[in-house]
């Protein structure tokens, strides 16, 4: 394979790694705001949320992903191929996300909020240093899980001409004639990037668990908690 083939495969790997980085901080951010205001005592926030993380759990991603690229348009809206990408891939992650960070806040013992409450902690107060540090290390497995996710979604984006590792993949193959190779070398890169990312997460979890004084169990089921 000539180097101005590696060259592009390259490209399509930078790519893949922004959307896969880009995707998930700001799905976070949705899961994050959806997730606690699913839990607010405002009946318009909680359907808000409730909204939200039903349509984009029902909603494909490739669907959402075609809606902005080439509807949104339409009504007056460009946005650019990377930004439309990370946007439907976040939007659906984050909905997913959303469950994750109600569910591990309800799991809290109740005793923990009592006791904050009992120390006279503002609403605020009692979610930022009693709750969030427990339920964040709840999160962090299943986290990992949909990170992994947003990973192999990537590979939409190619079918909107964004030229990730997928669309760079397709390429090589036209360009050599060699199907297998080609896509030998996809499923290596894919799965290299999450073998990465699934140590990553492995450290994050360790060291959320240990800043709260808990320590990860090892077992063959990952995620854990003594």
């Amino acid at each position: 394979m000539s180097s101005g083939l590696w060259l592009r495969l390259l490209d399509g790997l930078l790519v893949t790694l922004q959307l896969t980085v880009y995707g998930a901080g700001l799905g976070l951010v949705f899961a994050f705001a959806a997730g606690i205001a699913r839990l607010s005592a405002n009946r318009l926030v909680r359907g808000i949320s409730f909204a939200y993380t039903e349509a984009f759990r029902g909603l494909p991603a490739l669907v959402v992903l075609f809606w902005l690229v080439f509807a949104l348009p339409g009504l007056g809206f460009q946005l650019a191929p990377l930004f439309a990408g990370v946007v439907a891939l976040s939007l659906n992650i984050g909905a997913y996300g959303a469950e994750v960070v109600r569910g591990a806040i309800l799991a809290v013992p109740p005793a923990q909020l009592e006791a904050a409450t009992a120390l006279n902690f503002t609403p605020w107060q009692r979610m930022r240093l009693v709750v969030l540090p427990q339920a964040v290390v709840t999160m962090v497995p299943p986290f990992g899980n949909l990170l992994i996710e947003l990973l192999k979604a990537t590979a939409l984006v190619s079918l909107v001409y964004l030229q990730d590792l997928t669309f760079q993949g397709q390429i090589v193959r036209a360009a050599t004639g060699d199907t297998a190779m080609t896509f030998l070398g996809l499923l290596v890169g894919y799965g290299v990037i999450a073998l990465v990312l699934t140590a990553l997460m492995r450290l994050l979890e360790r060291r959320v668990a240990a800043s709260i004084g808990r320590t990860v169990r090892p077992s063959l089921f990952a995620g854990r908690i003594a």
